[in-house]
């Protein structure tokens, strides 16, 4: 039997088990660094966030059970379907927001049958690094934007306080992860998090009330169907959500482009693309049935392996497990809502940045030359219109920037010739100078 691999390069890697009391640290680590933004979406739309910890947890489980556990992915609430459910909760409330979910998934569930039949060797033709590395670099910093928001606003004006609190926490988050060792050097962002924590406290910036009012045990509101409501066919969530799936399937392939970097392992090929759509895709069900949000893998998720090197997916089960029982607890989960925007803006900057850093190391480690043309427009027409966030919208259809931004990459990869005119003139001149100086050398 040929040995397992393993990342040498990895702190754990994916089949390693922590020691149970580190175990405990660095799942509180990975939950809290995801909570910010699951908790966003159900706010945004109206929805339970208690709710979306669940969700996210029993997402995030099924996905790791769909997978064979072979990939380190935390499934959180998906942030590209926002616009379709403040539609839908505003006209037929959350379940047409349900039966879109249930139908993303199905979406999910069906190309994944597709890509089991035919394969995922097209990925590396519609997938080069020149393509890859920017949009890895999209991932990144593409949210960049929303990090500095949080960072600086208070509501709709600038707080100093702010700006404060977040850079103390970047600074102190660079520090515990530059000079601690041992278990406490695994643990920077959950360190960087109490920190912040600690400091927003003092500045006056933490409200404490919700905490203090809030039960110890609190059954979230979940929206279960032929309990809670009785099903009805909802044309306008279907026609609405479901053509969205083919957006979150782009960003879905991107993350696990860069999860293939992070661990050095191809996970198109094992377990296969089509187990990890499925997963995902049974993630969304499972969310539509409780009454969450659809959830999706997370670019913060690939931040906290690449800066802690910790792979492990126990770890990643113990955050989706501690996000399910958080939803119950009434006080911690108000706790974890209590954390303010400076706190998560601050660890932001440090993850968002590394994931785009992993894009750059793709382009350096495949050596793309840049005096090429295509390769040129490729990644100017990726970086700009993906970090400049350009949304394409047709009626209730709407393309994020991300996705919007691959998919132009992947087009003008396809149709682009390798070299322009110019650059065949310039080949055929070379060519013909050398010709000549070879001629002249026999002559003489």
């Amino acid at each position: 039997m040929a040995k397992e691999f393993r990342n040498e390069d990895a702190v754990l890697d994916i089949h390693d088990k922590p020691k149970p009391l580190h175990w405990v640290g660095l799942s509180l680590q990975h939950l809290f660094t995801m909570f910010g933004a699951t908790v966003l979406v159900p706010i945004l739309v109206g929805i339970d966030p208690g709710i979306a910890l669940v969700s996210s947890g029993l997402g995030t489980l099924v996905y790791l059970t769909t997978t064979k556990g072979k990939i380190p992915a935390y499934l959180g609430s998906s942030f590209a379907f926002i616009a379709a459910m403040q539609l839908l909760m505003k006209s037929d409330g959350y379940p047409a927001i349900a039966q879109g979910a249930i139908t993303t998934g199905l979406v999910y569930l069906l190309v994944s049958l597709i890509v089991r039949k035919i394969g995922s060797a097209w990925l590396d033709r519609i997938l080069p690094p020149i393509v890859v590395g920017p949009v890895v670099m999209v991932i990144g910093l593409g949210l960049a934007a929303n990090a500095a928001n949080n960072a600086m606003y208070n509501g709709d004006h600038y707080d100093f306080k702010y700006v404060l609190v977040a850079l103390l926490t970047l600074g102190l988050t660079i520090f515990f992860n530059m000079w601690l060792k041992g278990f406490l050097g695994l643990i920077p962002i959950l360190l960087g998090i109490v920190s912040g924590y600690l400091i927003a406290l003092l500045v006056g910036i933490v409200d404490t009330q919700p905490i203090i009012d809030a039960p110890w045990f609190a059954m979230p509101n979940f929206e279960v169907p032929f309990l809670q409501y009785t099903p009805k066919l909802h044309i306008n969530a279907i026609t609405t959500m479901a053509p969205i799936a083919f957006v979150t399937m782009t960003e879905h392939i991107g993350h696990l482009m860069v999860l293939n970097k992070l661990t050095k392992r191809n996970f198109f090929e094992e377990p296969g693309l089509h187990k990890t759509l499925m997963g995902d895709g049974l993630a969304q069900i499972v969310a539509g049935f409780v009454g969450g949000p659809p959830v999706t893998s997370y670019g913060e998720n690939i931040g906290v392996l690449a800066i802690t090197r910790v792979h492990s997916v126990f770890v990643i089960g113990g955050a989706a497990a501690f996000a399910v029982v958080l939803g119950f607890v009434g006080k911690l989960s108000a706790l974890i809502l209590s954390v303010p925007g400076p706190v998560i803006a601050g660890i932001s900057f440090i993850l968002f940045g590394v994931i785009a850093a992993s894009g750059l190391k793709i382009l350096i480690e495949n050596k793309i030359n840049f005096d090429k043309k295509k390769n040129l427009l490729i990644a100017s027409v990726i970086l700009v219109i993906g970090i400049g966030g350009l949304i394409f919208e047709f009626g209730t259809f709407t393309l994020s920037a991300m996705a919007l931004a691959t998919v132009l990459g992947i087009i003008l990869n396809l149709i682009l010739p390798e070299t322009s005119r110019s650059e065949q003139e310039e080949i055929k001149h070379d060519h013909s100078v050398r010709e000549n100086q070879f001629e002249t050398s026999i002559n003489r």
